[in-house]
This record gives C-alpha cells, sequence and structure tokens, in this order.
C-alpha cells in the first residue's frame, strides 16, 4: 500500500502501481465540508479482484463496481469514520457514460460515497446534495 495524502483525519492509499493524479487538498476540503473536520476517512484505490471481494461480501454481487463505502463506528456512535475504495479501472470506463473525464469522475464518486456515509440512499434528495457540493466546488 503506497500513502499518497496523509493529513488530519484523511488518508487516501493505494495498492496500485499507477495513482490518479488530482488535487488532494481539494478531497479534502470536499471530505470536510461534506463530513466535517473531526470525521475520520480513509479513500483507497484497490485492484479489480478486491473490489469484486468486496462487493460479493458486503453486497452479493459478485463483479467489480467503482466505488463502496462503508461506515466503520462502533455501536452507538454515528458518523465518526468511514471508509471509501474505488476501482480506478471502472471508474475510467464508466466516466464515458456520465460524459466526464476520469479525473473529475473520481470527484463526483468520491462525493457520491461521502453521501452514503452520511447515510443517503440513491434519490432526489441524494442528488440534490451532491449537486450542491458540486456545483460548490466547480466538480
Amino acid at each position: 500500500m503506497k500513502v499518497i495524502f496523509d493529513k488530519d483525519n484523511f488518508m487516501i492509499s493505494s495498492t496500485q502501481k499507477s495513482t490518479p493524479k488530482n488535487d488532494w487538498v481539494l478531497f479534502d476540503k470536499i471530505k470536510n465540508k461534506v463530513m466535517g473536520a473531526d470525521y475520520e476517512l480513509s479513500l483507497n484505490f484497490i485492484g479489480k479482484e478486491r473490489m469484486r471481494t468486496l462487493n460479493r461480501t458486503h453486497r452479493e454481487k459478485d463483479y467489480a463496481t467503482d466505488v463502496l463505502s462503508f461506515p466503520l463506528d462502533e455501536a452507538g456512535e454515528k458518523n465518526k469514520m468511514g471508509e471509501v475504495f474505488i476501482n480506478l479501472d471502472v471508474a475510467n470506463k464508466k466516466s464515458k457514460d456520465f460524459d466526464r473525464t476520469p479525473k473529475n469522475y473520481i470527484l463526483f464518486l468520491f462525493i457520491h460515497s461521502l453521501f452514503h456515509l452520511k447515510g443517503y440512499d440513491h434519490g432526489d434528495k441524494m442528488e440534490k446534495k451532491e449537486k450542491e457540493i458540486r456545483d460548490l466546488f466547480r466538480v
């Protein structure tokens, strides 16, 4: 595992040979805006097989997806800690479906995952909140 960014309550790492080039400070600002500065978060770029295993284990879906997020809170605690996994291969392919660059799509996925960590489910309310953050940070 290679650590790409490590600041306060936010760490970004990768198990991949090539890692994305992105503005990690922007990711930190978005994380703090959505989750708060005290929220402990790790963002991990992982390979297809590990993503497939996570998806199969936690969602009973036997394929590699682009992003998964997991709260890591202990019983009784709320919105204190979480983990996000992104698979670059799948994300790069899916970015075309959304008419986004791979770099922009990774930010899009990151914002999406944060709202799942906040407890939002897919739907109009989540999309509205995501759009507010995308507009604020011009993503």
